[in-house]
């Protein structure tokens, strides 16, 4: 099962803020256990101190790494490394790799290739080529709205509104448009396709979706309120449990 996962989670401290780790521990419970918590930064610089007071709240290994050129951050390599080392060890199922940084693509790249799960966590500023590398990548702004009371939530919806033109994330038209076309080619004769085939293809082609982009916590209200597909719901034997079906509106 997948929250038998083992996950080694490494965080770029020069690239996340200390308020978001929290929900970064949150999302990795929803995916498996973490195994290895360790962040990577120059613990010297005074930008880091907020991190300190958090660390072993969560168990979180801090890695030293000084800055021996300026301009140079050598943090990446201590992650990229150690990462690198964890793999051969055999110990884990996956990577959780917290950076906006783009230096990270490559590395993201070869643990997939060697048969890794790999989830990215990273702000909206993330360049597009390390969350493409990335199996699925979160957006930390979207996990921290989604936790919030909802007069905090609110604020940040609309803030991130304001950001929308400046986001990476697949825009609603554009994936109206992905869903048109999948369901289109996995249906059945009566142009049927099943709910949870369509969300596994989603999140294939484009590893940063998530309906908690777009303000829902589950796929089934957000591709309704899209009002553009007709979505049928069948019993099992189990009174608990529906088969959700989804075809394309004529």
């Amino acid at each position: 099962m997948d929250k038998d996962k083992k996950i080694a989670v490494l965080i770029d401290a020069d690239n996340v803020s200390d308020k978001y780790i929290k929900y970064i521990i949150d999302e990795i419970s929803n995916h498996g256990v973490p195994t290895y918590k360790r962040i990577y930064g120059d613990w010297t610089k005074p930008q880091l101190t907020p991190w300190k007071s958090v660390l072993l709240n969560y168990s979180i290994t801090p890695i030293q790494q000084y800055s021996y050129t300026t301009g140079k951050n050598s943090s990446d390599a201590a992650l990229i490394i150690d990462a690198m080392d964890i793999l051969y060890s055999n110990n884990v199922d996956g990577f959780c790799i917290v950076s906006s940084d783009s230096d990270f693509t490559r590395l993201a790249a070869r643990l997939r290739e060697a048969g890794m799960s790999v989830i990215g966590m990273g702000e909206k500023k993330t360049p597009t080529p390390f969350i493409s590398a990335c199996e699925k990548f979160k957006y930390l702004e979207v996990l921290a709205s989604m936790a919030s009371t909802p007069t905090e939530a609110a604020s940040v919806k609309e803030a991130q509104r304001q950001e929308e033109s400046k986001a990476t994330m697949t825009s609603v038209d554009k994936l109206i448009e992905v869903i048109r076309t999948i369901i289109t080619e996995v249906s059945d004769e009566d142009g049927w396709a099943f709910l949870g085939d369509l969300g596994n293809i989603l999140n294939k082609r484009y590893p940063d979706f998530d309906t908690r982009n777009y303000g829902y916590t589950k796929l089934t209200p957000f591709v309704a309120s899209l009002k553009r597909f007709e979505i049928r719901s069948t019993r099992t034997s189990n009174p608990s449990i529906s088969l959700k079906h989804i075809r394309n509106k004529e």
